[in-house]
């Protein structure tokens, strides 16, 4: 097989320790910090792999341009969504999910009717007291865990319903990866439409309507990392099932 070297997230402490005593015949691991990514970028590899932010993977790409190394990106972005299955694709581990839902677009009206359905929902997935439940994920650090009280703060604790004052604000412009989710009240699928494509590519695409043509639409119209017709569940190259194997594979012609 293919000599690997994994780099786990330093934000993650406990699952970087594991892997590192896991199975260690197998591959090596480095743990640290940015410092340590950096020296470990200065090695010529074959192939490059990462998973996480934007701003990161322009970091590696630097990296690997020095020695022409290809790479593999997964990374975070804005996944806009309007659909009853929000909660949970929302609110799996606490929004720590690349692609979990980050907005919902949706008319005033439909807005009105979704709300008392994802507030029933949230209370049946964990009880009137999420705090005391045991299967609502928790934040990962305290930094993060301010990050996200911070957006609170600034939008005051409520529903974000489209002003024009609120369309700019922070949790609009940043991947929250958090149980925090944004409600945007647009007039037309067009609205929608424009509203996505003004903003950077996102990794997941939820397209909810019972009109075939609407879905089409937003698929045709909008440009995104994937596309979900009536499911929760940005980067470059692909890399799950078979294309996973392909990714880490080098293609050779047969000997003569």
């Amino acid at each position: 097989g293919n000599c690997a070297i994994l780099k786990p997230s330093e934000i993650s402490r406990a699952t970087e320790k594991l892997l590192a005593v896991l199975i260690p015949e197998c591959y090596a691991v480095i743990c640290g910090d940015a410092e340590e990514t950096k020296t470990l970028m200065e090695n010529r590899f074959d192939h490059i792999f990462y998973t996480g932010s934007q701003s990161v993977a322009r970091c590696i790409l630097q990296a690997a341009a020095v020695n022409l190394t290809p790479v593999t990106l997964e990374l975070g972005g804005k996944c806009p969504s309007a659909a009853k299955r929000l909660v949970w694709a929302k609110f799996f581990n606490a929004g720590q999910s690349c692609v979990a839902p980050d907005y919902v677009l949706c008319t005033a009206e439909t807005r009105d009717m979704l709300l008392p359905h994802m507030k029933e929902a949230l209370e049946s997935f964990y009880g009137s007291e999420p705090q005391q439940s045991q299967d609502m994920g928790r934040i990962v650090t305290n930094r993060h865990w301010d990050r996200l009280v911070e957006l609170l703060k600034k939008s005051k604790g409520k529903i974000i319903g489209g002003e024009s004052d609120r369309v700019q604000s922070d949790p609009l412009m940043q991947e929250i990866f958090g149980p925090i989710l944004p409600i945007l009240s647009i007039k037309s699928l067009d609205d929608g439409i424009n509203f996505i494509n003004e903003r950077e590519k996102p990794l997941a695409l939820y397209a909810f309507s019972d009109e075939s043509q609407v879905r089409k639409e937003k698929t045709k119209r909008t440009s995104s990392g994937g596309v979900g017709k009536a499911e929760c569940a940005s980067g470059m190259v692909n890399y799950h099932g078979h294309w996973g194997f392909e990714t880490f594979s080098l293609i050779l012609p047969p000997p003569l």
